[in-house]
């Protein structure tokens, strides 16, 4: 016996001669692949989309659930504690005679790299809708990558099962967000719970689906009420699909309509134009909905050769196209993940050419050459290998040597590097705190190999702060990295709130006068510094200068002087914070023939800056951020209240859409774990985004505060 690949399943067939010991390989080419990114605002259904359309097809017996951890999507440690999704999973299936490759994308803002990279590989985005939530923040954002990203767009409207369903008016709100050409390809007959009813607008038929989650169902003609509202959608799709083709334009003004076949000839390329966006209706929980929108996905979705054509840098750094039909293999790899199991898998996507087990393929990033091994094809953490994949597939392929996410893979005869996905920049920190002994070397090891994996996550040492500082998307972003960075490298971490990076400066002018003696029995020390400082405009820096006359110093003194005084403000006076936007003049002193020298000059000009420091009406200066949130306008009273009471001070509003813009100056020190409070506030429906902007002289009740727990951290320092 023997495993035969029929489709997206492995399946026992009899014993083979020697002959036919390879396995055998459906091979799928691209007009004949679906891949898409199944994408959308947390908990609008995507992970139990992609489970139905796994159980239709026949790949799983029985759909898994969130709550028990059994999704086949879903699979991480971190995804089944958490009930959601963290990291995009692939999956395959066949449908109709066609491969779909199908990328379960996270909701989270947090994990938007998983959602950019399948995007970046996708032909068209599957966009999901909460049927009870609407439109979220998450909606939109990935709505304008696909749009950058130039693929089509499908929106699903899904849990029409709710009890609070209300799909008219999720239609009008999809059409507010993203014009009136958003447009119903199925309409739910019985929202609400017992939802089992959709009318069918291009066959005209209410379909009924069995209440058993097995996605079968029976079709009826519309009748009534419906058949009347299916004519007026189909004389309006019409219009849609002629508006893209100016044949079928003609045919329409001379018929004022289109024939069945000419409305289903006009359908993909209308779609691929997005002269409409087509919106269908699940209950993905219930698995109602979904085997309709597959037919329609393999009939009518963008395939590979929908995007011919790529464009590319060649090694000379000129733009060139890679185009489907070359030879040559060309592949992006959009993510990788280390695993135990089979440790570091990389995925990928193949734009041209071929590629094989035992290839060799030049990575026109890092320079070097990679040996392709086991190609696999993925559901979840189900590996199938297969001995070859063709242009517009998509596979994984594990122990590449030196190829992390965004490198091209090429034939080392013609180099190419295709773009890389931007991703945004990080906007929330927390410091690392080691709590284990001797593991520095194996936390800063797994935190490089962790950015490997996840380009939006950051970390560096940050010498004045003394902290090693991670930077991610969110909090629950920071905490998957701290897992992962505990569990796979068994290192003792912990998240903690970073050091503010505070300043010090003066609001007056200070003079002092200090003499350095020191007598140890033989050569002694004398210096005797003069000193003057003065207020700055903020963020001209700490100025050094001297005003000496006559003979009092020798002027190659003078550069002691200033070691000192810049010792001094690397240190700080108050709080042990960095002196900033401060004038020193160095105008006159004393010294000895025989005991004045660099150390003696070095340590006045120290004390002197201290003393006249302390005399110039010292302050402390904070780091404000700008911060730009975005919510929902029910939600505008508590997210305003909570500003005010982090000390924000509002600059200036927007509307975008249903959702308002606010632009405020906070305080960064009150801007720590700011996400989690902002996702409580509004449902999870609000983001932010934070930028350093400038300094600002702290209140004083605060300054005070920040000077008591300064001494009481040095002298804990101290006695330890």
């Amino acid at each position: 016996m023997r495993l035969l690949y029929i489709g997206a399943q492995f399946t026992l067939v009899g014993s083979v001669s020697d002959d036919h010991r390879n396995w055998l390989m459906k091979e799928y080419h691209a007009g004949d692949i679906r891949n898409f990114a199944i994408v959308g605002h947390a908990s609008s259904g995507k992970t139990m989309l992609s489970e139905a359309m796994l159980a239709c097809a026949g790949v799983i017996n029985r759909m898994g659930s969130i709550a028990a951890g059994t999704t086949v999507s879903d699979y991480h440690d971190s995804e089944k504690n958490r009930q959601i999704s963290v990291s995009a999973s692939l999956m395959h299936l066949e449908w109709l005679g066609k491969k779909f490759n199908l990328l379960d994308c996270p909701g989270y803002a947090d994990f938007i790299s998983e959602g950019l990279g399948a995007l970046r590989v996708g032909d068209f985005a599957l966009i999901v809708v909460n049927a009870t939530h609407g439109v979220g923040v998450g909606t939109d954002a990935v709505w304008k990558y696909a749009t950058q990203y130039g693929i089509p767009k499908m929106i699903v409207v899904n849990g029409l099962d709710k009890e609070e369903a209300d799909f008219d008016n999720e239609l009008v709100e999809l059409r507010a967000h993203f014009g009136e050409r958003v447009f119903p390809l199925a309409m739910p007959v019985n929202p609400g719970p017992g939802f089992n009813q959709l009318l069918d607008v291009i066959r005209s038929e209410v379909i009924t689906y069995a209440g058993d989650r097995s996605g079968k169902f029976t079709e009826a003609p519309a009748t009534g009420d419906w058949a009347q509202r299916v004519t007026q959608a189909h004389e309006r799709l019409i219009e849609y699909i002629a508006e893209s083709d100016d044949t079928l334009m003609e045919k329409w003004m001379e018929k004022g309509t289109l024939t069945e076949e000419e409305l289903r000839a006009g359908l993909h390329a209308a779609i691929q134009k997005q002269a409409f966006v087509p919106v269908f209706c699940t209950s993905a929980e219930h698995n109602i909905g979904v085997a309709r929108l597959m037919d329609f996905i393999a009939k009518y979705g963008s395939s590979p050769v929908d995007r011919q054509k790529v464009s590319a840098l060649n090694g000379e750094g000129r733009e060139v196209e890679v185009s489907l039909t070359d030879t040559d293999p060309v592949c992006y790899v959009f993510k990788t993940m280390s695993e135990a199991q089979f440790g570091e898998l990389s995925f990928f996507r193949l734009y041209s050419g071929q590629i094989k087990f035992g290839s060799e393929l030049y990575n026109t990033d890092r320079r070097s050459t990679e040996k392709i091994g086991q190609i696999y094809l993925l559901n979840g953490k189900t590996r199938e290998t297969v001995p070859v994949l063709n242009a517009g597939d998509i596979g994984a392929v594990v122990k590449l040597k030196d190829t992390h996410t965004g490198n091209t893979l090429c034939s080392a005869k013609k180099p190419v590097a295709l773009p890389k996905v931007e991703y945004p920049r990080p906007n929330i920190h927390a410091a690392l705190k080691s709590t284990g002994k001797g593991e520095e070397d194996k936390i800063a090891s797994g935190l490089a190999a962790l950015h490997h994996e996840d380009p939006t996550f950051l970390h560096h040492v940050d010498s004045e702060l003394h902290q090693t500082v991670l930077s991610a998307q969110g909090e629950l972003h920071l905490e998957v990295i701290a897992d992962r960075l505990r569990r796979r490298y068994n290192v003792h971490v912990e998240l903690a709130e970073p050091r503010v990076r505070y300043r010090e400066t003066i609001k007056a002018r200070g003079e002092s006068k200090y003499r350095h003696k020191k007598q140890t029995g033989g050569a002694g020390q004398f210096a005797e510094v003069w000193m003057r400082i003065e207020p700055k405009p903020r963020d001209t820096g700490v100025e050094f200068t001297n005003s000496l006359v006559g003979q009092n110093v020798d002027r190659v003194f003078v550069p002691s002087v200033e070691k000192g005084v810049m010792r001094a403000c690397e240190e700080g006076i108050l709080a042990g914070y960095r002196v900033v936007d401060v004038k020193i003049d160095f105008y006159d002193g004393k010294m000895h023939p025989v005991d004045s020298k660099d150390i003696a000059f070095q340590t006045a000009g120290y004390y002197a800056f201290k003393e006249a420091f302390a005399a110039a009406r010292p302050c402390m200066l904070e780091p404000i951020h700008s911060v730009e949130i975005r919510i929902p306008e029910d939600c505008m009273g508590k997210v305003m209240g909570d500003l005010s009471s982090r000390r924000g001070k509002i600059q200036g509003m927007d509307v975008d859409g249903s959702f308002q813009v606010i632009k405020a100056h906070v305080p960064a020190k009150e801007l720590y774990r700011y996400s989690s409070t902002l996702r409580s506030l509004t449902g999870g429906r609000g983001v932010h985004t934070e930028d350093f902007s400038h300094y600002e002289e702290m209140p004083r009740d605060a300054e005070q505060k920040l000077i008591e727990e300064s001494k009481k951290l040095r002298q804990q320092q101290q006695a330890e």
